[in-house]
């Protein structure tokens, strides 16, 4: 015969009238409990421990607390966006007007080699060096001499005076020249010198134009736009079009609406600059606890970086931290030096430093629609530190239950053996008070 089922009162279980009541564990279970309390020890202390092997969308806002490490031992530089921060990368910023001083005027058309040249010669009466005294009625006392080439050694050639140097002078420049030469054997010689056909002194328009086409300097002077609007105007949309000019050697780049928007950057062009249009998309990426995550287009040829956190979805109201906002860049050295970084730990010209941020100061967004974005920009919005919590407890949950679940399954299933098969000396702890 089966014997009963004992409970921790005494009594047999009543096979009749069930009670809810769940049996006593054996007697050993008492270490298992203390496993399970050292497993959920240690679970804890590897979370607390050990947050970086947390999932995360890149670096905490331990950022606030960089004044706790030594800022040498950091392969980058912090740097506070304030307004006069602002003031300074403003007054930095690239623009063709501030690459090339030369702001001024249209420059003099100067004769160069391959330019084609007219010479007309007069004298104050016939019987000259080129007038014959029996050259009867003449509309004029002078000769045109055939056009000429200015040769590779920069001169022109004309009779009894010889050769005449044309190159890097001016028409009035040539003329003294001409006159000089032929005063002690012309009749009160003055000469006339015509640029013909203009090969040295020309512009060139490339890219992404109308027409890209190679064209004279014009003597009353001409900006950059007038040069892009002779060559058909930019094929692309504004906000995404560049120009860069080239002079000397030298070059500079900003987008096509900066020379609308900004009359500094709309210089004089000179004779043998060449200007290239091109497209180039403006971009940033923004990672982190932003509303989305991703590639954004400017779609502007300004964004400010309130302006790129909206296209941005803004910040995730369950996840960031409005007081860390982090923006990526390199900076001229230049530029870093005014920051006040101290550059001598960089090697190179560009000095990586990130931008702090903070939107929990009212003063923030303030600063956030004046500072710029720059292509190829990186924004970064940490998470909270409650979320951070939150993934802890997450965590050390999971640690707990994957030890607690399978004793659990063991004791129940020991129970429902015990309970089932009436044998051995099972006794059952009763969590109910007793019913008399």
């Amino acid at each position: 015969m089966a014997k009963g089922v004992h409970f921790c009162d005494g009594r047999k279980a009543n096979p009749v009238f069930g009670e809810a009541r769940l049996p006593c564990v054996p007697a050993d279970f008492s270490g298992w409990l203390r496993i399970v309390a050292r497993t959920a020890a240690l679970a804890a202390l590897v979370a607390h421990g050990g947050c970086s092997t947390l999932p995360t969308a890149g670096p905490t806002n331990a950022f606030a607390n960089m004044d706790r490490i030594d800022p040498a031992s950091l392969p980058f530089v912090m740097v506070k966006l304030t307004g006069d921060v602002e003031d300074i990368l403003d007054r930095n910023a690239v623009r063709l007007g501030r690459a090339f001083h030369d702001r001024r005027g249209p420059s003099e058309i100067r004769f160069g080699v391959g330019d084609t040249v007219s010479v007309t010669v007069f004298e104050a009466a016939a019987g000259g060096l080129f007038i014959p005294a029996d050259a009867g009625v003449r509309p004029g006392n002078y000769v045109t001499l055939p056009n000429q080439q200015v040769d590779t050694q920069g001169n022109i050639t004309v009779p009894y005076a010889g050769p005449i140097k044309a190159q890097g002078r001016t028409a009035v420049q040539v003329q003294a020249a001409i006159v000089a030469a032929l005063k002690n054997r012309a009749l009160e010689p003055q000469a006339v010198v015509a640029l013909v056909d203009q090969r040295a002194s020309s512009i060139s328009v490339l890219g992404e134009v109308g027409t890209p086409s190679r064209f004279p300097a014009s003597a009353s002077g001409e900006r950059l736009l007038d040069a892009i609007s002779r060559a058909g105007g930019p094929r692309n949309p504004g906000y995404d079009t560049w120009v860069m000019l080239e002079r000397e050697g030298r070059q500079a780049a900003a987008p096509f609406a900066a020379l609308l928007e900004q009359p500094a950057n709309n210089i004089f062009v000179r004779p043998q600059d060449t200007i290239y249009v091109f497209t180039q998309p403006q971009t940033f990426v923004a990672f982190g606890a932003s509303g989305q995550q991703g590639q954004f287009p400017f779609g502007a040829w300004r964004l400010s970086i309130a302006e790129a956190l909206g296209k941005a979805g803004g910040l995730n109201d369950n996840l960031a931290d409005p007081a860390s906002v982090y923006l990526y860049r390199g900076e001229r050295r230049e530029v870093a030096e005014q920051l006040g970084v101290d550059c001598t730990r960089f090697g190179g010209p560009v000095i990586p430093i990130i931008y702090s941020l903070n939107l929990r100061d009212p003063n923030g967004y303030f600063l956030a629609q004046k500072f710029e974005m720059r292509n190829k920009d990186v924004i970064f919005t940490s998470n909270a530190s409650s979320v951070e919590t939150s993934k802890i407890l997450t965590y050390v949950r999971l640690m707990t239950a994957t030890v607690n679940d399978p004793l659990m399954a063991a004791v129940n299933a020991y129970t429902v053996k015990g309970l089932a098969m009436g044998t051995g000396s099972t006794t059952v702890v009763n969590t109910t008070s007793s019913v008399k």
